[in-house]
């Protein structure tokens, strides 16, 4: 089996994670930038955060043979401060030129608050304006729906983003529908406890098809698996998914929307 993590924020695992998602046949990794277990105080601090996810991860994810790519912002949790947002907006161009930067991401919104859709409409700015892919990241809970919503109204106002070249994640059964409907790709989180779990995101498969979805674990600080997305691929073969469809899903996807930027190979 082979697959490709396009989301997970290995900054908050173990290098075991990464000898056992290379065991699985993981074929490349993908970080986007998040909230680290606490808010961080200064612009300072995501300078050095850029640091990690730009020069030292993909070190550590090379002693495994594994290609680390990733995405630069301010998470959504950390946008309700407007003027640390914009110093740390500030600092990403900067960062734009290293080989394993992909766009911009994970952003979007947590609460639904004014200032994190202000914050919002900075990055998907900054995105257009250097011509980067857009990760997004979705509410969770109740507020998902009204939150998803909003940012797809700020992306499609917005004259020079073009839905194909963004991802809305952690879609649930009641977003994908409006996610897909709008040319956008759609990503599926992969969580034990909450988000999506395998079963239901096979459900969403096998009511809206394959075509711009992907597979994610995330696996940050909370209780997330690094190897849901293999897991994932075992039930859809126990379903009788073909072997064709499995790959298109867990591999071929996430290569075809990330291959929009220049940047991304798989050796």
């Amino acid at each position: 089996m082979r697959y490709i993590e396009p989301h997970g924020h290995m900054v908050s695992r173990v290098t075991d994670d990464y000898q056992d998602m290379v065991s699985c046949g993981c074929a490349a990794v993908c970080e986007p930038a998040f909230w680290a277990g606490f808010d961080r105080s200064s612009a300072a601090g995501f300078y050095d955060y850029f640091c990690q996810l730009t020069e030292h991860e993909p070190k550590r994810a090379a002693r495994f043979g594994l290609p680390h790519y990733c995405w630069l912002c301010i998470n959504p949790k950390e946008s309700e401060d407007t003027k640390l947002a914009s110093e740390v907006i500030e600092l990403i161009p900067r960062f734009m030129d290293k080989p394993t930067v992909l766009g911009i991401g994970e952003i979007g919104l947590n609460k639904n608050s004014r200032n994190e859709l202000k914050v919002l409409e900075m990055h998907v700015d900054l995105a257009a304006r250097y011509d980067q892919l857009i990760l997004v990241h979705t509410p969770h809970l109740e507020d998902k729906l009204k939150g998803t919503r909003l940012i797809l109204d700020v992306l499609r106002n917005h004259p020079r983003i073009r839905p194909e070249r963004c991802v809305i994640d952690h879609v649930e059964e009641h977003t994908v529908k409006q996610v897909l409907d709008r040319g956008f790709w759609a990503g599926m989180t992969l969580y034990p406890e909450s988000k999506c779990t395998a079963a239901r995101a096979i459900d969403i498969l096998d009511v809206y098809g394959a075509e711009r979805i992907w597979m994610n674990s995330a696996c940050d600080w909370g209780v997330s698996v690094p190897l849901a997305v293999p897991k994932a691929a075992l039930e859809m073969r126990r379903r009788g998914h073909s072997n064709e469809f499995i790959d298109g899903v867990i591999y071929q996807n996430p290569i075809r929307f990330m291959s929009q930027s220049p940047r991304f190979k798989i050796p």
